[in-house]
């Protein structure tokens, strides 16, 4: 029985053969830091953004493929690559520079190009630019889109800087030129209940994601969370009670919304919480374990009262 929709299956059938996805990373910023929308960006977020597994920004887009390619291609015998472009806002920059940056990754083995942003970062014009990438080059796009919650206060809690309702118009947009979107929900975000993350499953349901990312909330040192977790007025779920999150959010995820992943990770040198001290692939199989021997599996909940 398959418990849930792995992301390599996805992309196997996508592509016929295992992908392989490549962290680039470019300078930038986003309207939560520069003062646009607020500053000092979401709580959680640190200085050097998402991008803890990058290569430094410094070093030229298609030298960053190439280098991550050459570690892969010896380890895997890889032959297909996403180039995903990760940290900060990606679609926050003026539009040549978005169409440069994304010409530069259109290599021939890369079959996929991801750009992660914000829903109130994405508009027409950059759509548009997709679209003409997308045609010239034949590569695919995807679009990851930062939302985190399903809940509006958690998002003002957190300084998000957009509410649920932005990331719905965001959808809206996207569906009229047909890229596929990857949402990245953060599961344990202190102000969340298990009932918003049953509501953050149903609002990908309704809007037509077609992957999920799941991450498991590290707390990075310097941030605004992070100094509330030290100062004692902020307090982090269980391993056991992600856990069940991640089961009960699968069980209401169309079966064939493909997934990502199940956690976040980051180095323990950045953080000072991370995964409750154990490594990400034994909780993601511990999980994986729950949910055969309690016969849980994705979209089980899906038009059901239960």
């Amino acid at each position: 029985m398959q418990i849930y929709y792995r992301y390599s299956d996805f992309l196997k059938k996508k592509y016929g053969e295992k992908v392989y996805k490549l962290p680039v990373n470019v300078p930038g910023t986003c309207p939560n830091r520069d003062g646009t929308i607020s500053t000092g960006g979401c709580t959680f977020c640190g200085e050097q953004g998402a991008g803890h597994e990058a290569l430094s920004s410094s070093i030229p887009i298609e030298e960053q493929l190439q280098l991550e390619k050459s570690i892969i291609t010896e380890r895997y015998k890889a032959k297909k690559f996403i180039a995903y472009f990760q940290n900060y806002t990606g679609t926050y920059r003026p539009s040549v520079e978005l169409y440069e940056m994304l010409i530069q990754a259109c290599q021939p083995d890369i079959v996929e190009i991801a750009v992660a942003t914000r829903p109130d970062c994405l508009e027409v014009q950059h759509l548009e630019i997709f679209r003409r990438i997308q045609r010239e080059k034949n590569v695919a796009i995807t679009i990851e889109l930062g939302l985190q919650s399903a809940n509006d206060e958690t998002l003002r809690r957190i300084n998000r800087g957009h509410d649920t309702a932005c990331y719905r118009r965001a959808m809206e947009t996207i569906a009229d030129y047909g890229f596929s979107v990857c949402t990245h929900m953060i599961l344990n975000l202190p102000y969340d209940q298990m009932e918003d993350v049953v509501a953050g499953a149903k609002l990908l349901r309704e809007t037509g994601s077609q992957q999920v990312k799941l991450h498991s909330l590290y707390l990075v040192k310097g941030t605004k969370m992070a100094k509330d977790f030290e100062n004692g007025c902020l307090e982090m779920i269980s391993c056991e009670d992600y856990m069940e999150r991640v089961m009960v959010f699968l069980e209401h995820l169309p079966e064939d919304v493909a997934v990502q992943r199940l956690l976040g990770r980051a180095p323990a040198t950045d953080t000072i919480f991370a995964n409750w001290g154990r490594s990400w692939w034994s909780i993601q199989d511990e999980i994986e374990r729950k949910m055969l021997e309690q016969g849980r599996y994705q979209g089980r909940c899906v038009g059901k009262i239960l």
